[in-house]
């Protein structure tokens, strides 16, 4: 950990009353965006999320890390989930325009894929059934633009790549035209589903789930916003059913899918249009990996690795995804 870190969280524990720190802050693994620590001090353990300085940039960044944290403060009343610890009325704190997420340490651990059973599917399709209950009209939704449909120019990306000599440069040139196919018809079933709306977690992958004494809570919420109900349940099942080589499993992905039903009621759709809504997530992400691989939306050379890394797994997940759609309509249409 660098020192500017260090002489930060000296003054984050004092600005912030929670105690001197017994030793330097140790970096654990998070999220592909943001830096975790483990914070211990005289009055308790915290996990500290410093969180990356090229998304809080962006115009709208501060106003939605305000609202998901109302979104998970809200939720932690229905259902077990963590909101940032709260101090003179903020969950996001600014110590010398750096911002930060504080939460009590949960002595817990998350799950990896093969360690899923169907017995935490069905667990974790409860639990999003009643956060798609919550009531949350009290949160405004001023900044919501989920309902917009966007034209990414993967052709600019690809010759930038040319340019600097991108090692993924054959592997975009041989996708090109699946690229720009499914970015249509993530964009039609955006505009297809438009009419339900709700708010959720919306990315509840299993590393963002703690299991503490067998029972599950539901962590990090800064991609909390709007969703349509039917796309988040989809998103959220394959997580929960899919193995580290992208099979998804059956029996994983009904018992996700009836758990949830059986709270929530039986859920009916075109499953297609659904599913083909889940090609927007991947995409998004393959183009913030493209802007970090190409120093377009980055801070340093540990960022810029990992953009590259994640263009290969993305583009590996996306082709995995356009196998999948038609297995999962059948599953579902005969379920």
């Amino acid at each position: 950990m660098n020192l500017q870190y260090n002489i930060q969280f000296e003054k984050m524990c004092h600005t912030l009353q929670l105690g001197e720190m017994l030793k330097t802050p140790e970096a654990i693994s998070g999220g592909l965006l943001h830096r975790m620590f483990s914070l211990e001090t005289s009055k308790g353990r915290y996990a500290v999320k410093a969180l990356n300085p090229q998304i809080m940039a962006r115009p709208t960044a501060y106003e939605n890390y305000i609202r998901s944290e109302k979104i998970a403060s809200l939720a932690s009343n229905y259902i077990p989930a963590q909101p940032a610890k709260v101090f003179n009325g903020h969950g996001l704190q600014n110590i010398d325009n750096q911002f930060y997420l504080v939460f009590d340490w949960i002595e817990g651990y998350s799950l990896k894929s093969q360690e899923i059973t169907t017995t935490h599917c069905t667990q974790v399709g409860s639990i999003l059934a009643k956060l798609h209950e919550i009531n949350f009209s009290q949160i405004e939704n001023s900044n919501n633009n989920t309902n917009n449909t966007k034209d990414t120019d993967w052709q600019f990306y690809l010759s930038k790549g040319k340019e600097l000599d991108s090692s993924w440069v054959n592997l975009l040139a041989a996708i090109i035209d699946e690229l720009f196919l499914w970015t249509d018809r993530a964009n039609h079933a955006l505009q297809l589903l438009a009419g339900e709306r709700i708010l959720s977690h919306r990315d509840l992958d299993p590393k963002n789930v703690m299991w503490s004494k067998g029972s599950p809570i539901f962590i990090d919420w800064e991609s909390a916003g709007v969703i349509h109900p039917k796309h988040d349940l989809m998103e959220t099942a394959i997580y929960w059913s899919t193995g580290d080589s992208g099979e998804i499993d059956q029996e994983k992905f009904n018992a996700f899918v009836t758990a949830y039903q059986e709270h929530y009621g039986v859920v009916t759709a075109n499953w297609r249009i659904v599913l083909e809504l889940g090609y927007l997530s991947k995409l998004d992400w393959l183009e913030y990996s493209l802007k970090r691989s190409l120093w377009i939306e980055c801070a340093d050379a540990k960022e810029q690795e990992m953009g590259t890394k994640q263009i290969v797994a993305t583009i590996h997940a996306l082709k995995q995804y356009e196998e999948m759609i038609s297995i999962l309509e059948t599953w579902l249409n005969n379920g």
